[in-house]
């Protein structure tokens, strides 16, 4: 089964890798362009096929009995960072080693996201479908840094799902239910200058003894792993209300992440933790409409703390609020919306973490150079128009806003990361 779902996976990779950093943390606002034109909402509100990844209950929303989206999003991350690395350390007795701070803007800028949903009603009560989304990844390009202080740190996770959602409504309650295969890969690569091996060794009480850099890249490691979506909605009157639990998927990547950390260890400690989880998600939702427009509004909780290695990085929680409104007619719709989830990453100094333990600092090293998270606010637009009956298209406009953040690296100096973010999404929906 594993060689089939990889079969059909380099299949959705020819519309492009999925790998950038996804707003919450490493996880999409939203995943199809009605969604996402709506500020990421689709707990309480119906889109259709695109449903069947947001709340599994609601692809009873298609209109006929059967509905297909093509979709992919054009994603802009824009990150720049600063790292200070001034490597004068006579005050400790050793030499001076000359200043490597650098700041840089990554390479990883464009990237494609495709997503396919498809909605069918097998009877007034059973809704089925099927979806390919890309759901997440994060991943940065410092390559071409050249004084050493960004460590040309490339990094490149990348997160796919496919799931099969199935639905039955009855007497205005639906519960549904999305088995998930999701599919990612993970790789790390940088470079560390002698000049930052003497300075860090002297900054924890070492000698200093590099002569030249060493790298780190293990190559692309991959899974599969399995999980599932559960979600449950009511209507009444013109009110809808639903509410969703997304499982956990742990997925294994051999070596890469440890590998990439021990290094950074010098030999104080081991790390052998293989695993990235993908968190488990729960949230609700509500939603209003009349007349044309409808106004929604989502929760969520996503669940950093206890996912696999991210835990071990010092991620904490999200709770995330978003809101959206929707005009529509038969033949056009507009769409807006926000959503607000403070940074998973937080600054970790003096927060006795698994790694910091062995190396102060580290867990805000690796974060700010490769896994930069810390998109907070969007403000997003959309609309749909109908060719006909039977063909539509949406499009999605989706900003985050600059987020600025500070930490000390694992020399004890300013680390600083400046994030933002743009997003196009493009659909064509097809019902027949």
């Amino acid at each position: 089964m594993k060689r089939t779902i990889k079969l059909a996976v380099v299949a959705a990779l020819a519309l492009g890798a999925t790998s950038a950093f996804a707003t919450n943390g490493s996880i999409m606002i939203g995943v199809g362009a009605k969604s996402r034109g709506m500020g990421g909402t689709g707990i309480g509100v119906g889109h259709g096929a695109e449903s069947g990844y947001s709340n599994p209950a609601l692809i009873t929303s298609i209109k006929g009995n059967n509905e297909i989206s093509f979709g992919a999003t054009a994603f802009m991350p824009d990150i720049k960072t600063t790292n200070g690395s001034n490597l004068n350390f006579t005050q400790l007795g050793g030499p001076d080693l000359g200043d490597e701070t650098s700041t840089g803007t990554s390479a990883g800028d464009l990237y494609p996201v495709p997503t396919v949903s498809l909605a069918s009603k097998i009877s007034d009560n059973v809704y089925i479908g099927f979806g390919m989304w890309g759901t997440g990844g994060m991943g940065v390009d410092f390559r071409t840094d050249t004084v050493g202080g960004l460590m040309k740190m490339v990094t490149a996770l990348q997160v796919m799902e496919f799931g099969a959602p199935m639905a039955y409504t009855t007497n205005n309650f639906t519960i549904g239910i999305t088995p998930i295969a999701q599919y990612s890969s993970l790789d790390i690569d940088y470079k560390m200058s002698a000049g930052l091996q003497n300075g860090f060794a002297l900054s924890h009480g070492q000698a200093p003894t590099a002569t030249q850099p060493y790298g780190v890249g293990s190559g692309t490691a991959q899974d599969i792993a399995f999980g599932f979506n559960i979600g449950i909605a009511y209507e009444i009157s013109n009110f809808t209300m639903g509410a969703v639990y997304k499982s956990e998927i742990e997925m294994d990547f051999d070596d890469v992440l440890s590998n990439s950390i021990n290094p950074m260890l010098g030999g104080a400690a081991t790390y052998d933790n293989s695993k990235l989880s993908t968190p488990s998600q729960y949230g609700v939702g509500l939603s209003y409409a009349m007349q044309g427009h409808t106004i929604a509004v989502d929760y969520k909780h996503i669940n950093w703390e206890d996912a696999e290695t991210y835990k071990d990085f010092g991620w904490e929680d999200q709770d995330v609020i978003a809101i959206g409104y929707e005009y529509a007619t038969d033949a056009w719709a507009v769409r807006c919306g926000y959503q607000y989830a403070k940074s998973a990453v937080q600054d970790n100094t003096g927060k006795n973490l698994r790694l910091d333990t062995f190396v102060p600092n580290l867990t805000n090293t690796f974060n700010a150079l490769g896994f930069p998270g810390s998109q907070e606010t969007h403000i997003t637009f959309g609309g749909t128009y109908a060719f006909n009956e039977t063909i539509s298209m949406d499009m999605a406009a989706t900003y985050g806003l600059e987020n600025k953040e500070t930490v000390k690296n694992f020399l004890g100096q300013d680390i600083t990361n400046e994030h933002s973010e743009t997003g196009y999404t493009v659909q064509v929906n097809y019902k027949f």
